[in-house]
């Protein structure tokens, strides 16, 4: 029998494939009866056996459906000279380079309880109080903002890694979250539009606050009025 996954060819007994473990046959839930895996109801007893939502799960989709009004930090981080630096490097160096910079951003935003919810070319966008909220999401943006200017920083420390520079939008505001044209958790509303607005504004390696997120975390960072832009490194214990 061959495996619909990686198709090898396994004993006509088999009831997983003995290379990537993939199910070969659909089990009855009703007469455990072994159908093909492509198999939509029993052929012995004609129980159905593709999963059917559940109360909870269709409650779930008719969320995501409908939205959730949320309050969220949002924040958008994208590189500089991207297109520069693309006509420099080999496609393989280039998708290595964007790799390890986008994994070395979303470690900084997860690591201070955000959730990355796209990757926009080399961009990213990431939600503070989504899922999960907190009493500090502005406060945890900003950080996380700081923290990716050190990772670029420790990026750039390597003699052979391409000399990259990052700019950082955020504002804080009223949402809706919920699943978009693509069916991708998405935020509906001004704040997102803002973040991306302030950060294609600011400066190489610096982060631009709006005015509202200025106002959560006013005090705990030393901030530039004229701009709203925090400076690396800037934060007070």
């Amino acid at each position: 029998m061959r495996c619909s996954k990686c198709g090898v060819e396994n004993a006509e007994n088999s009831r997983f494939c003995d290379q990537c473990a993939t199910p070969l046959r659909k089990r009855c839930p009703k007469c455990s009866f072994d159908n093909a895996p492509a198999a939509r109801f029993c052929s012995q007893c004609a129980t159905a056996l593709e999963s059917i939502p559940t109360e909870r799960d269709e409650s779930s989709l008719s969320s995501a459906i409908a939205g959730e009004r949320r309050h969220l930090t949002i924040l958008f981080c994208d590189l500089v000279g991207s297109v520069a630096l693309t006509s420099q490097l080999d496609p393989e160096e280039w998708r290595a380079t964007v790799a390890g910079y986008q994994h070395a951003a979303s470690e900084a935003v997860t690591g201070f309880g955000g959730e990355v919810v796209r990757y926009i070319g080399d961009g990213i966008m990431a939600f503070f109080g989504y899922p999960v909220a907190h009493d500090n999401d502005a406060e945890r943006a900003a950080r996380a903002g700081l923290a990716i200017l050190e990772a670029i920083t420790q990026l750039n420390q390597h003699p052979a890694h391409p000399q990259l520079a990052v700019r950082i939008g955020i504002d804080s505001g009223p949402v809706v979250v919920g699943a978009g044209a693509n069916q991708a958790i998405d935020a509906f509303g001004d704040t997102a539009n803002i973040a991306a607005r302030v950060q294609a504004t600011a400066e190489p390696n610096s982060v631009v606050v709006t005015a509202e997120t200025h106002r959560l975390i006013s005090g705990l960072f030393v901030v530039e009025d004229r701009e709203r832009r925090l400076s690396r490194a800037s934060s007070e214990k």
